[in-house]
């Protein structure tokens, strides 16, 4: 019946309905003159500055803002006019309302971006990824709905005894999202597998992580394929993660030399090599300084040791062990060093032709 009585009325009283309509237009046009020329210094500003922040604030402001100009439009034009109490009540709530859920918006879609932004900065932080990004999101946003319940006065503790309720039910249709959610978001807190980590796992798959997300958690492979891994199997899994503590690792390349070769010479030749080729090949290392160990030893036909160098990380080692091949080979030539051949000796006994009698 409110609701009639408001129609009735505007259906009577349009001409003050004048009014109200141009304080709107005026507020609108004015509102969107001042966006315009705000958002152009506070773009040029964000683009003198070195940081991401204001970038990032900046482009969360911009869709919100234009609402925001209809609200204070609307609510202008509510109290210059005349409205009965009812309706007056009910655009202000209603305003309101849309004024909160614009803010929630905002601020969940701020807190996904910082958490990432400084996330990726920040030394030893927490990795980051689409998990913990809508964990943000999905907090601000109780957070408002919380607000809007509290301003239509609707109390929450039905709402928490019906979920509770139903809860079971929920959590046994969902089993294995749960499962997925639950995972990703320990594994994520572990912090033992992080967004651009290399990892691999114990069934064999290896890559980047890209992406630990509500269900999966994605891997970029070397020859640039995705590999998708559900996040309890991962939770599960035995995983060597080449990035902890440190991406610096140690690249082992075994030599083989004739029995014939000083060990001594071999060794500093190996050294030298690994020295002269720190300088020229990406992501070989000269410190820790590299070294040589006579192991395995004594081969079949060979003398066989092991040259231990660092690379800056795991996939260095692919360049490095190609150019240290080569360069070893080379030098092994112009020293005369030998590569022996594989030997096998075969010692064939003759047997005596048995007596005759």
């Amino acid at each position: 019946m409110d609701f009639r009585r408001v129609l009735d009325y505007l259906a009577g009283n349009w001409l003050d309905l004048l009014v109200p309509a141009g304080t709107f237009v005026a507020i609108l046009l004015a509102g969107l003159a001042g966006r315009r020329l705000l958002f152009a210094r506070l773009t040029r500003w964000a683009a003198a500055t070195k940081g991401r922040f204001d970038d990032i604030v900046v482009d969360s402001l911009r869709g919100p803002f234009l609402l925001w100009i209809v609200i204070l439009g609307v609510s202008s034009a509510t109290r210059v006019s005349q409205l009965p109490p009812t309706a007056t009540m009910w655009t202000g709530k209603l305003l309101l309302a849309l004024w909160i859920v614009s803010l929630t918006l905002v601020f969940a879609k701020l807190s996904g971006r910082l958490i990432r932004m400084y996330g990726d900065r920040l030394e030893g932080a927490l990795p980051v990824g689409t998990l913990i990004q809508r964990l943000a999101s999905i907090l601000v946003g109780l957070l408002g709905l919380l607000a809007l319940l509290n301003i239509f006065g609707i109390s929450i503790t039905p709402i928490l005894t019906a979920l509770g309720v139903g809860g079971l039910a929920v959590a046994l249709a969902l089993q294995d999202t749960l499962s997925n959610f639950f995972a990703g978001f320990y594994v994520s807190l572990a912090g033992q597998v992080r967004v651009g980590d290399f990892v691999k796992l114990e069934s064999g798959e290896d890559g980047f992580v890209t992406d630990i997300g509500w269900r999966s958690t994605t891997l970029r492979a070397l020859p640039n394929n995705l590999i998708v891994i559900p996040n309890n199997k991962l939770a599960q899994s035995i995983v060597t993660n080449f990035y902890l503590p440190e991406k610096r690792m140690s690249l082992l390349i075994n030599v083989g030399v004739s029995y014939d070769c000083d060990p001594d010479h071999v060794e500093s030749v190996l050294i030298d090599v690994t020295l002269s080729a720190a300088s020229e090949v990406k992501g070989l290392l000269k410190e820790p300084a590299p070294f040589v160990r006579f192991i395995p030893g004594f081969g079949e036909s060979s003398l066989d040791f092991t040259l231990i160098c660092q690379v800056e990380e795991y996939t260095d080692q692919y360049l490095a062990q190609h150019e240290l091949r080569k360069r070893i080979l080379r030098r092994f030539r112009e020293e005369g060093i030998e590569i022996p051949f594989p030997i096998r000796t075969l010692d064939i006994k003759r047997r005596k032709p048995a007596a005759t009698s």
